[in-house]
């Protein structure tokens, strides 16, 4: 199978030793690395051990028909292979994981009946305010996905393998292939056994230079603890994005500590039904739980100029503030793929902690055949329409 990520091919060229071999113990008194038939004496060692998928100890959980999303292509194409003779599938977990398999599964099978069950009272309600769910859940319905919010998985009922699932309602729907794709966790055996600290959100503790409760020990990615970047409590966020910014911190930090880690932001982005799905930061309910006082702005227009563009397509753009100096504290994008990049810049703006004013005052590069014109641009108006929000309290 063709290499997908070249990663190991990108490491030799940059001089790295590559070794296939697994780490059974860590000797921190020795700093000896202990691996299947040798040992490595290390000066300082990091720890980017990943995560594993959740997968509830449910009855009928072993069934045959049953998976976890595990993030490997040959894992991947296998399953997709071993269900081709399904007819019914449930896809447990509303998420972006649950809805980007959801509609997989329904391209490569357009006849079969795919139902999500989320146990919340929308889809992607995690990212999301409830209005821009719905606008998700309403692309995710038109494929002919059934969604099934505020329900809770109970059981998976069969002999050998799926027959059926039991909702905690009492509801029960034949099923004859289960997809769990509810998160994961902190891969942290080797840490514990290790001795070395583990935080309350259950990943390996670090302080804000990626160092463990041993100063020669680095850790990041998924294995990691992580905080939030509002108010430094504990965060289950686990994405690609901050894996690899944690990452350059590491690199930097083994020589000399220099790269701090404010806390995560999360960014999110994902495409269903020809349609972006993108948010970063805080929904309203997440800011307002934490106390603040959530200002919001909304724009929405054509991402072409004019409107007759070839490609031309809506972009809606939300943007949520604090009340009290109106920094920007969240994000949301839906329509055009460009939302894909502009939650990126909404990202990068909500780490500077940059005003609406700022983003009003925003010059941005308009093309007819690539952005919104200037005066329709969604970003500034979005910050404007927040402005006008706040000033009209």
């Amino acid at each position: 199978m063709k290499n997908l990520l070249p990663t190991v091919m990108m490491m030799e060229k940059r001089g790295v030793e590559v070794m296939n071999d697994e780490v059974k113990m860590i000797d921190r008194k020795e700093k000896l690395v202990f691996l299947s038939n040798q040992s490595i004496a290390y000066d300082k060692l990091v720890l980017a051990i990943g995560s594993y998928p959740i997968k509830p100890n449910l009855p009928g959980a072993n069934l045959q028909k049953v998976y976890t999303i595990v993030k490997d292509a040959t894992f991947l194409a296998g399953m997709f292979e071993d269900v081709k003779d399904c007819n019914n599938f449930s896809i447990i977990g509303g998420g972006f994981i649950g809805m980007e398999m959801a509609e997989e599964i329904k391209k490569m099978r357009p006849e079969a009946a795919v139902q999500i069950i989320e146990m919340q009272d929308h889809c992607l309600k995690l990212v999301y305010d409830d209005d821009y769910c719905a606008l998700a859940e309403a692309g995710i319905s038109e494929q002919g996905i059934q969604l099934l919010v505020n329900e809770k998985l109970e059981a998976i009922v069969g002999t050998k393998q799926v027959e059926a699932i039991r909702l905690a309602s009492g509801k029960e729907i034949k099923s004859d292939c289960v997809i769990f794709g509810i998160g994961c966790l902190p891969n942290t055996k080797l840490a514990v056994d290790a001795g070395l600290d583990i935080g309350p959100a259950r990943g390996i503790a670090v302080n804000e230079f990626m160092q463990t409760s041993d100063p020669s020990i680095f850790a990041c990615g998924d294995c990691a603890e992580k905080k939030s970047f509002f108010d430094s409590s504990p965060s289950g966020l686990r994405l690609a994005s901050i894996a690899t910014a944690e990452a350059r911190m590491v690199g930097v930090n083994l020589y000399q500590l220099k790269r701090e880690n404010k806390g995560t932001i999360g960014v999110f982005s994902t495409y269903l039904g020809k349609k972006t799905y993108a948010a970063a930061g805080l929904t309203a309910k997440d800011a307002k739980n934490k106390g603040y006082d959530v200002i919001i702005g909304n724009a929405e227009a054509i991402n072409r100029h004019p409107g007759g563009m070839p490609g031309a397509e809506m972009l809606k753009v939300r943007l949520l503030f604090d009340g009290k100096d109106m920094h920007l504290l969240g994000g949301q994008v839906y329509g055009a793929a460009s939302g894909g990049e502009l939650i990126n810049v909404i990202g990068a703006l909500i780490a500077k902690k940059v005003t609406a004013e700022e983003i009003v005052l925003f010059q941005a590069g308009t093309h007819p055949a690539l952005t919104a014109s200037p005066v329709a641009y969604q970003l500034v108006n979005a910050a404007e329409a927040a402005m006008v929000a706040h000033l009209n309290r």
